[in-house]
């Protein structure tokens, strides 16, 4: 029997029917309201729209938000409504089947570790660029947690002191430097850098707000040198946080998944030999395999519907 897994974003409550070899039979998606009734109302009306096609055991919901050990309530989720919720308690209320919590990168990465990219690794971590970064880390095939349900909250280890302000309050957080958000940032600084320097950036993007991950991806694609140049200080992040996490939790595969993975092979080949040079005992030592997720963006859907389907057997 299949289960019903729902990625719960600040943009859209995207929805699928996934069965027991991680295949999405059947998909919907809405946007994501403001509020928590509403929120809600949202994800039941996913759920009842794919139970009209299929039978379904079980609700599993990946958040991007921080969930408590339990994983019966949401305690923070800074794009989303809910705020100390019970969330498990509710939807089980109204969809009269039992309902999985899990961290949207959590849920990602158990859905690249039972069928992607990530299949069989003792140590895996996943790493999600999209607007931030966020993390999932498997031990022995098991989500690692932490005390407090918030570890590991990568994309916040303070990479330049005094540098990029970010989000969460403070400033030179590996995300500012390493992410969708932060190539934008890297070519809006290039280009005032070096005011004479030819760019299809600088002709289509006049207002610096407008800018977009996605544009500068599009520009290197299309051999733009500014956009290339952002790409590149993005792989030296990269292989630069990946360095760092090699020293702490030395996985043997990293997927990267979200937006940015997209374009992974415009930088994907320079973070390795990054990573590489910089890592403690650089030549010395097994490195990490760098991998691109198998599964796309229905990774949290996967992962969310694998959880629920585990949770009732």
């Amino acid at each position: 029997m299949p289960a019903i897994g729902i990625d719960v974003g600040g943009t859209s409550v995207r929805a699928g029917v996934v069965d027991e070899q991680g295949a999405v039979l059947d998909s919907t998606c809405v946007a994501t309201p403001g509020s928590e009734d509403a929120l809600e109302e949202a994800i039941t009306a996913v759920v009842d729209e794919l139970r009209a096609r299929h039978t379904v055991d079980a609700v599993g919901l990946a958040v991007a938000g921080f969930v408590r050990p339990d994983r019966q309530s949401v305690m923070f989720a800074p794009h989303l409504p809910w705020r100390g919720a019970p969330v498990v308690e509710r939807m089980s209320k109204r969809l009269g089947v039992p309902v999985t919590l899990e961290h949207d990168a959590n849920a990602a990465a158990v859905g690249e570790h039972r069928f992607g990219a990530a299949r069989g690794a003792d140590v895996a971590l996943l790493l999600a660029l999209g607007t931030g970064i966020g993390a999932g880390l498997l031990l022995g095939g098991e989500i690692f947690r932490g005390a407090h349900g918030v570890a590991p909250e990568l994309g916040h280890l303070r990479v330049v002191p005094d540098g990029r302000p970010c989000p969460c309050g403070r400033h030179g957080c590996w995300e500012r430097y390493c992410s969708g958000t932060a190539l934008a940032a890297t070519a809006v600084e290039l280009l005032a850098r070096q005011p004479a320097r030819p760019s299809v950036l600088r002709r289509d993007v006049v207002d610096p707000a407008a800018m977009t991950g996605l544009r500068v991806a599009r520009a290197a694609r299309e051999g733009d040198p500014v956009a290339r140049e952002a790409m590149a200080e993005l792989a030296r992040w990269l292989g630069e946080g990946l360095a760092l996490i090699a020293d702490v939790y030395d996985p043997e595969v990293v997927v990267l998944a979200g937006g940015v993975a997209a374009s992974a092979p415009l930088f994907a080949d320079e973070a390795r030999e990054h990573y590489a040079r910089v890592v403690t005992g650089a030549g010395h030592r097994p490195l990490a395999r760098i991998r691109t997720s198998q599964l796309g963006d229905a990774t949290a859907i996967v992962g969310a519907a694998t959880l629920a389907l585990e949770r009732v057997a």
